[in-house]
């Protein structure tokens, strides 16, 4: 591969190309500009600028913790009602064999309840997970009473989401218990939380839970931002006021993590402008890395995918395409393929990307391919693929959900994904008993021997470009082209030719005796899935025009 250093590999010395040169040239000249320019600000400057960035990013983490946990809760008590509504339509007898079956049903389509039934006087009567057996019989005390006469309760014993924090909503003679947001970010959420209520009969906030001892409960009467101390804090309710979520912070923490600006601006004084300046834009290097561009892009779904036809070289006729990735990095340069795929292969996470590639082609496909069941859409796959055991439930789950049968999605791999890994070899079977039929594309340039190619449990070969170009000269690899369609020919394979741009390379692959397939940029450049479908209406009026004819 030409043109990249590889950052997760930095002793393995990469070929910078141009592209990657002008991007060097622009950074080096940002890091000059940022840095002159922080000097300029001196002490005095540099002391404030790093005290109010660290400042305004501790609101900013306290505001989205607060804003999500927010979420996380309107969301469940949402769910929560409309299925409580839906229960209240059970029309089974109380606590029935049915009944319960009936609302065990409801709660397997819901995102945040883990248990429902019946209950009255704060004693259980059934639960859809545990029917009427183990039910603790004493009655449990609400922890608040919301208007309406719905009643929170804590849940522990068997009813507890493992050990979160697991409240019960009661709506009359029916419950759920919500294993909310909350719950669930107990191990992950980085600052501590609290959560208060107001209860019908008083406005004044209780505490509900806690993730610290002793919070200061005045911050809680009003939404925003509060001081306390050396405590920051920031609040907010949902809109009918009756709940709120306070997370806190601990100031002088939150500006000591900060050793960028408040720990350079506070201990070097006059240098401080400079120092800041050049840390800055050792993290906007840092940042702008193309591993890390690539991982972001990856991870805000900025990649786009294109689709080159595959055609039928008797009929002429649209039959199929293959779909690539197109990426353009954070300085505005196209970055090739043969880059960032390979990139993205060494550095360990080549399975997100094609994660990405599989749920655009089929979101952008899936019309076509239950339309139009004779019609294959190409997806490229990398040998760390094969060897991935979440590579094969991930094509399933994709397949399951866009209604797309595994027939019309062929797996393209490389000669050297199957000889470099036995387990490759599995998956490539366990492929083809999916339905899929897997071809091995750039034939001829890898690992394998023409003697190696019955030993591969494939569907179709790729014939690469450079033997296409051949076609007409001297090249050696004219002498050698035959061989393979023989080979293919004799193992009833399907033979697909890539890089065909002449009518002279058309018509020589036409004449021979084996019907093949073809790509190149004779019948069609790689475009966006909108303007393929429009060129695959057009082949489709064609044919039914010269059909008319007859």
């Amino acid at each position: 591969m030409n043109g990249v250093w590889f950052a997760c590999v930095p002793r393995r010395m990469k070929h910078v190309g141009r592209q990657e040169m002008k991007t060097a040239r622009q950074r080096i000249r940002v890091t000059v500009a940022t840095t002159i320019l922080a000097t300029a600000f001196g002490s005095g400057a540099g002391f404030l600028l790093g005290g109010g960035l660290a400042l305004r990013q501790a609101t900013h983490e306290l505001q989205k913790a607060v804003k999500r946990l927010i979420a996380e809760q309107n969301a469940s008590l949402k769910e929560s009602f409309a299925t409580v509504n839906k229960m209240r339509s059970s029309p089974y007898p109380y606590c029935s064999d049915a009944e319960v079956a009936y609302f065990r049903k409801l709660l397997f389509q819901t995102d945040y309840l883990a248990d429902g039934g019946r209950m009255h006087d704060g004693i259980i009567d059934c639960s859809a997970m545990l029917g009427k057996a183990d039910l603790q019989r004493e009655p449990m005390k609400p922890l608040y009473s919301m208007p309406g006469g719905t009643n929170v309760y804590r849940i522990t014993g068997p009813l507890q989401v493992r050990d979160q924090v697991t409240f019960g909503l009661q709506l009359k003679d029916l419950y759920v218990v919500i294993n909310s947001g909350v719950g669930r970010r107990l191990d992950t959420d980085p600052l501590p939380f609290i959560m208060t209520v107001r209860s019908s009969s008083s406005s004044k906030p209780a505490r509900l839970f806690s993730t610290t001892p002793e919070p200061d409960d005045a911050v809680f009467a009003a939404e925003g931002l509060a001081r306390r101390g050396k405590t920051l804090y920031y609040t907010r309710c949902t809109p009918n006021k009756l709940s709120c979520m306070t997370t806190h912070m601990d100031l002088p923490e939150a500006l000591r993590a900060d050793n960028a600006t408040v720990k350079i601006c506070t201990l070097l004084g006059a240098m401080v402008g400079a120092i800041f300046g050049f840390l800055l834009s050792v993290v906007y290097r840092r940042s702008r890395n193309l591993e890390q561009q690539l991982r972001r892009a990856i991870a805000r779904d900025q990649l786009r995918l294109v689709y080159q036809p595959i055609v039928d070289l008797t009929t002429k006729r649209i039959v199929g395409a293959e779909a690539l990735a197109r990426w353009t990095d954070e300085e505005g340069f196209a970055i090739s393929p043969e880059v960032f795929v390979k990139l993205a292969e060494v550095c360990g996470f080549v399975g997100a990307l094609t994660r990405l590639v599989v749920r655009h082609a089929l979101r952008d496909f899936g019309d076509t391919l239950r339309s139009h069941p004779d019609f294959r859409l190409s997806i490229n796959v990398a040998a760390a693929d094969l060897s991935d055991p979440a590579f094969l439930p991930m094509l399933q789950e994709g397949l399951i959900l866009s209604g797309v049968k595994a027939e019309s999605l062929a797996i393209e791999i490389t000669e050297s994904s199957t000889a470099r890994q036995d387990a490759a070899m599995e998956t490539i079977h366990q492929l083809r008993e999916m339905g899929h039929s897997v071809h091995i594309d750039y034939f001829g340039t890898g690992y394998s021997s023409l003697s190696y190619l019955p030993d591969l449990a494939i569907d179709a070969i790729k014939i690469d470009k450079s033997f296409t170009r051949s076609v007409g000269t001297h090249a050696v690899n004219v002498a050698i082209l035959p061989q393979i369609l023989a080979m293919a020919a004799a193992l009833k394979l399907q033979v697909i030719v890539e890089g065909i741009e002449t009518g002279t390379q058309a018509e020589f692959f036409s004449s021979l005796a084996k019907p093949v397939l073809a790509q190149g940029w004779l019948f069609g450049y790689p475009v966006p899935a909108e303007r393929f479908h429009h060129l695959l209406a057009e082949d489709e009026k064609q044919a039914q025009a010269a059909m008319a004819t007859l």
